[in-house]
């Protein structure tokens, strides 16, 4: 409607002023009702081109979008083990910080495989005194068959002077008892020696080990222990907490809730432009927008992202075919929109709906002065018409709580 009135004030108009006042013709006796049509027709032509022209420019360089949403990303609260719960610290809506436990599983089994993990490293604490114990017996040991095994040399080596000094004196048979017992005496400390090894590298190698294995399942207990306890990853709110104790929780089938993050929804703002007008929207545009739950108002806003795919045109690898006439309704050009100023968004529900445009502006070319003198012209009406469309949203701005509560019918 507001685009035929600025059109016929330059086509209808002047019309008819050419006729009232260069032609004589009077409005009731010659311009009446049944003859506008023939006498009017040439504004009425022109008026209506004009208008479908003017409309199509103004809808193709300032696009608008009744599409547009603050989206937010909920976290869902998942456990990372099934269990039943056995505490719910807190209520069905409630504010948490980082760290703060949401609430915690029946954990009997993890308790019990972290007292068995204590345990065993007071076992292997004990096997280590046990183990030294044993080093200090070995090394008594060893000191007993050294005595035995000199005092077994020092007799074998007296007879052998003996024998030197006096042959048969002393009877050779004396002699190899005293070598054999020399050798079993040396076989002793040997065993002794060894024994002292053993012990030693119990001490210093396989109860360490054992220890540090012990500590390990120690540790794994402890994490088994501390996934009964779900915790808030971020700052933010539990909205919708229905679990109870008794409800049985899976990470795979079953989350216990949602915790929508503090700012969550009130940077930007994700709008869907028509696909026509994808070589239009560029970063950078300055934009516009107002949203339901905040009635009356104009954000101003500028795009900082368009994406380059359209959702509608993906799809999955399988076993059959893409079918091109299954395909729905062609898909938009999102657009991400952040406002100008800081706290434009603030008052704004996160999710709430918006009716959103964007303006093309050719300052920068027409500065440049690259352009001719009607290509200027035509750049200035262009963004000049992004003023109807700037009225027009403040009217949809103006009208959208009537639109809403009265005429919806709610």
């Amino acid at each position: 409607m507001l685009e035929i009135i600025l059109c016929s004030l330059v086509t209808i108009l002047p019309d008819y002023l050419y006729r009232r006042y260069r032609q004589g013709k009077r409005f009731g006796h010659e311009i009446t009702l049944y003859s506008v049509w023939f006498e009017l027709r040439f504004g009425i032509i022109t008026c209506l081109m004009l208008t479908v022209a003017l409309i199509t420019m103004i809808f193709y360089y300032h696009p608008s979008t009744t599409s547009a949403t603050l989206y937010f990303r909920s976290v869902p609260i998942v456990p990372e083990v099934t269990g039943r719960v056995a505490e719910v610290n807190v209520d069905l809506s409630a504010p948490v910080k980082q760290g703060d436990v949401i609430f915690r599983l029946d954990g009997a089994k993890q308790e019990a495989a972290l007292l068995t993990a204590r345990r065993k490293i007071a076992e292997v604490d004990a096997a280590m005194l046990a183990a030294q114990a044993d080093v200090m017996k070995a090394e008594g040991q060893i000191q007993q068959a050294q005595g035995d095994y000199q005092q077994a040399t020092d007799e074998l080596n007296t007879k052998r002077d003996l024998q030197q000094r006096n042959p048969g004196i002393v009877p050779q048979r004396d002699i190899e008892k005293l070598l054999v017992l020399q050798t079993g005496r040396q076989g002793a400390l040997d065993a002794a020696n060894a024994a002292k090894q053993s012990a030693s590298i119990r001490v210093t190698a396989l109860l360490p080990a054992e220890k540090a294995s012990a500590e390990a399942a120690l540790a794994e207990a402890q994490v088994d222990l501390d996934k009964i306890f779900i915790r808030a990853g971020v700052d933010g709110r539990v909205e919708q907490f229905g679990l109870r104790p008794g409800d049985v929780v899976n990470p795979m089938i079953r989350s216990a809730g949602v915790l929508i993050p503090d700012g969550a929804g009130r940077r930007v703002l994700a709008a869907g432009f028509g696909q026509i007008e994808a070589q239009v929207m560029k970063v950078g545009m300055v934009a516009e927008a107002t949203c339901i739950s905040k009635p009356w108002t104009v954000i101003p806003m500028v795009v900082t992202g368009v994406q380059d795919y359209i959702a509608a045109g993906q799809f999955r690898g399988g076993e059959q075919l893409i079918e091109a006439q299954n395909t729905g309704r062609p898909g938009s050009i999102l657009v991400f929109m952040e406002p100008i100023y800081k706290g434009g968004l603030e008052g704004v529900t996160p999710g709430s709906s918006c009716i959103a445009n964007a303006y093309t502006s050719n300052h920068e070319r027409i500065a440049s002065g690259k352009v001719g003198s009607f290509k200027s012209f035509a750049l200035h009406v262009v963004d000049a018409t992004g003023v109807v469309h700037a009225l027009l949203l403040r009217i949809q701005a103006l009208l959208l709580p009537v639109k809403t509560l009265v005429l919806s019918g709610h």
